[in-house]
């Protein structure tokens, strides 16, 4: 592969990634674009999910290609709260985010299964000695630990089942926390998938990055029974994903800079930082590097640090909630804080996902009777935060 060039090389075949190399091809299809993943597939072994409002029209046009499953609303479950809402929700496995991605891209567009042993503005040198140049590089590889950021962590395991029986389910559950807590703030997550298939996901909003297998596992099972839901196991998945509170985002960026490489995706920041929601920035990410695509490739990093930089601070509100949800809140008391936001009005709700909230959706949020003691509050919002160090995986 030595001497080949391409226009865009894209490091890093997830969510992102994908999502650029779809946006550019649909934009620009006489630009060369190459997009390269380390592992066999593209977008790991994940599922993406998201509200029908948390995306513009554009947005929604990028997508098209996907295979996605829609709910028209879904339920919450708190100890003594219940509520069903009926904002649209979808969801998208990674299954089939790589089927559509190589149904649109160019087989020569897509280079799976290649490591990469370094990056930077001219290209890419991979593993096995060979190199690619390219006018503009774009590192979309997973987020990274910082001690520059503070925050907790959302552990969660996932579980597709097939049932021998339909499960008589027709929308999602988003949040059921009316369950023992364990430590953290914990909800099950179900997904209707078919008549008889669900995807079932035990989250935990907890102050150390561990993922215990068995544990986890087990008290899926433990769901499982309490529903009567007996079947096969299809799938499984686990994440620790950081829940950003605060810290020194330039301070990050500086680490993470390669000079001239394009950041994008959660390794550049683009997430949200209270729910670990990365579909809505990624596509508008992706739409905006095709826009941008005449850039050279240091034009380009550039443009990206500093939309990092934007969305870093039009998301400071989220970050301060996280803060008093992991220093006001007694761990097992955390649920109360999401029991006492889901009593708010349903449009206010939608643009808190979509990280749209406007000024009166922070003050109706405020207002009131604290979920969370007031004292410990303003020692949280005083205070520095846990560093996000490496999460322990696959314990």
């Amino acid at each position: 592969m030595s001497g080949r060039r391409t226009d865009v090389a894209i490091i890093g075949g997830g969510l992102s990634g994908g999502l650029i190399a779809l946006a550019l091809n649909r934009q620009h299809p006489a630009m060369e674009v190459t997009l390269i993943e380390q592992g066999e597939n593209l977008g790991g072994n994940h599922r993406w999910s998201w509200f029908d409002s948390d995306l513009d029209a554009a947005s929604h046009a990028l997508l098209q290609p996907f295979f996605t499953t829609c709910w028209h609303g879904y339920d919450v479950k708190f100890p003594a709260y219940s509520r069903q809402l009926s904002s649209p929700y979808k969801s998208l496995s990674s299954q089939d985010f790589d089927s559509g991605l190589r149904r649109e891209l160019a087989a020569d567009t897509i280079l799976t299964g290649t490591a990469v042993a370094a990056l930077d503005a001219h290209g890419v040198a991979f593993a096995d000695g060979t190199r690619l140049s390219a006018r503009i590089v774009l590192d979309c590889r997973g987020a990274v630990p910082s001690a520059h950021l503070t925050g907790g962590w959302q552990v969660f395991m996932g579980r597709h089942i097939r049932l021998a029986h339909p499960h008589g389910l027709d929308r999602p559950v988003i949040m059921d926390a009316a369950i023992n807590q364990h430590g953290a703030y914990r909800f099950v997550y179900v997904l209707p998938l078919s008549t008889t298939d669900l995807f079932i996901e035990d989250t935990y909003y907890a102050d150390e990055p561990a993922l215990y297998r068995d544990i986890l596992s087990a008290r899926i099972d433990a769901y499982c029974r309490s529903h009567d839901w007996k079947g096969d196991i299809i799938g499984v998945e686990t994440g620790v994903l950081p829940v950003i509170t605060g810290g020194n985002f330039a301070a990050y960026q500086q680490d993470q800079r390669i000079d001239g490489v394009g950041m994008a995706g959660a390794r550049g920041g683009f997430v949200h930082p209270l729910t670990s929601y990365t579909l809505p920035f990624a596509v508008e990410t992706a739409l905006a590097i095709a826009s941008n695509a005449q850039l050279p490739g240091p034009g380009m990093a550039q443009m990206l640090e500093q939309r990092a930089r934007q969305h870093w601070s039009a998301t400071a509100f989220y970050r301060l909630l996280g803060t008093m949800l992991f220093g006001a809140a007694l761990p097992e008391e955390r649920y109360k804080v999401f029991e006492h936001f889901y009593r708010l009005p349903e449009n206010l709700i939608e643009r808190f996902y979509a990280a749209h909230s406007t000024l009166p959706d922070k003050a109706r949020i405020l207002v009131g009777k604290p979920p969370v003691s007031v004292a410990k509050a303003i020692g949280a919002l005083i205070g520095r935060g846990r560093p996000l160090v490496a999460p322990q995986e696959n314990i």
